[in-house]
């Protein structure tokens, strides 16, 4: 069972301020979800073969091939604002 100090500290976590009913009602539902993954960790997949997709689609993608890349003057050339042969962009705190 999840404790409440858990819930204070997902909700620190997440930045959320929670109400105590709240608390209450997260506390059974985490606690219920919980208690339903140990009923599935009792059970016996050794014999099964991880599955990655259950749908059989296979992800098509073109090979990785180098070509030939742009210059650093060709990159920087519609560049509103450049220093030094970089992008200058504006500072971010």
């Amino acid at each position: 069972m999840i404790k409440r100090e858990e819930i204070e500290h997902i909700a620190w976590l997440a930045r959320i301020e929670l109400r105590e009913e709240e608390k209450e009602l997260f506390e059974k539902q985490l606690s219920s979800i919980l208690d339903y993954f140990a009923v599935l960790d009792e059970l016996d997949t050794g014999d099964i073969e991880p599955t990655y997709n259950v749908i059989g689609l296979r992800d098509v993608v073109r090979e990785d091939e180098p070509k030939a890349v742009l210059s650093q003057e060709d990159a920087l050339q519609n560049a509103p604002r450049r220093e030094g042969g970089y992008f200058k962009s504006p500072r971010i705190l």
